[in-house]
């Protein structure tokens, strides 16, 4: 199947899952060790974030260095006492200032679809290259978790992660073949039920597990509707991290290496 994304146009298609998506970064890089280049980029939150990243021309190397940013939490934390979410998006737009500037959609040198959600209507928002749209804010869009970060406006309407509709963007799909990468896939889970003696990390715990047994069913259904399509799922194995342990990128990163 490898053999093929060789020689036909492929949709790459990049999950979120927070810190569990620096194992995209791992897979970029067999990618490039193998000359595969997608026809489009299809991202949500995390992997739209990287994806976009790819989609004007950074190396793996280069990704990875701008993730460790986020190692030092003070990079881009600021934290919000008022409004819906607990940070500020502030630094987080500084940063994405110096990555991607005023390039658009349309300005991607690999065509880019970044899965948002319609925050007052629920409704799944794709920003593509047809869209008069800065990256940076269709970037702030998709990464924006209810309740975590802020919501963002773009042209008067209100949106956040894409998780809360597909966190693996495979519906939007324009080739044939797809290569998909679920950071929340079926290895993004214990399978024994959390048993500490503290009963707070229990409750933890089992709340981060159920999130991700919903978005996993939620991604196997709609792979399910796409039996036509050539595949090839990667599922790195991420069930010994968190979403937010940002300080653990190498380790992380390592999970992708080695699974193309």
């Amino acid at each position: 199947m490898i053999q093929t994304l060789h020689e036909k146009a492929f949709s790459l298609v990049l999950s979120g899952g927070g810190a569990l998506g620096i194992a995209h970064l791992g897979v970029l890089h067999d990618m490039e060790a193998k000359g595969l280049k997608p026809a489009e980029i299809i991202g949500t939150s995390m992997g739209g974030i990287i994806g976009a990243c790819l989609a004007i021309g950074m190396k793996e190397v280069e990704i990875y260095t701008q993730i460790r940013t986020f190692v030092k939490v003070s990079n881009w934390i600021k934290f919000s006492f008022s409004g819906n979410a607990i940070v500020d998006n502030d630094k987080i737009a500084e940063i994405f200032e110096t990555l991607f500037g005023k390039r658009k959609m349309k300005d991607a040198d690999i065509p880019l679809k970044l899965i948002t959600t319609h925050l007052k209507t629920g409704e799944k928002r794709v920003f593509n290259q047809h869209d008069d749209v800065y990256i940076k804010d269709a970037v702030l869009a998709t990464m924006a978790i209810p309740g975590v970060f802020e919501e963002h406006t773009i042209q008067g309407e209100v949106y956040g992660d894409g998780f809360l509709c597909e966190n693996l963007g495979v519906l939007e799909a324009s080739h044939r073949h797809i290569l998909a990468v679920d950071v929340l896939g079926k290895h993004s889970f214990e399978k024994a039920l959390p048993d500490n003696f503290f009963k707070t990390h229990n409750v933890l715990e089992m709340f981060e597990r159920s999130m991700r047994l919903l978005i996993l069913n939620q991604s196997r259904a709609y792979l399910e509707m796409l039996k036509e399509k050539h595949i090839v799922l990667i599922e790195p194995e991420t069930k010994d991290f968190s979403t937010y342990q940002f300080h653990k990128h190498e380790a992380i990163r390592a999970k992708g290496l080695g699974l193309l």
